[in-house]
């Protein structure tokens, strides 16, 4: 459903300006188009299907990955992640798998 319903209004491709014009966040930032992270969401399961999405707290979560630009807006959500799936599994998956649309940065730049 994230894939339909966020879209990001530019290829967000570019350093945001307040980076560029800032000398004391320039050189950290320089590259950086935005933010990754991740969140865990209470989840209603029946018992038999619970087991994989119990995660750090002992209840059953959906792991959610989200993307934002500097103006806090979203540019990729992956809901349906069971709850005990780290972060790094989830982010690895989805940038290695095309048909989940991760907004990749353009040629000649990479994701660090």
């Amino acid at each position: 459903m994230a894939i339909d319903w966020v879209i990001p209004f530019s290829d967000n491709s570019e350093t945001h300006d307040y980076i560029r014009s800032n000398d004391r966040y320039y050189p950290h930032f320089k590259d950086c188009i935005g933010a990754i992270d991740g969140t865990h969401i209470k989840a209603t399961l029946p018992k038999e299907l619970q087991i994989p999405y119990i995660g750090r707290k002992g209840i059953p979560t959906q792991n959610i990955m989200v993307a934002c630009d500097f103006d806090m807006c979203f540019t990729f959500v992956l809901p349906g992640w069971e709850g005990s799936a780290h972060d790094t599994r989830i982010f690895y998956d989805t940038i290695k798998n095309p048909a989940k649309k991760f907004p990749m940065p353009p040629p000649g730049n990479k994701l660090k």
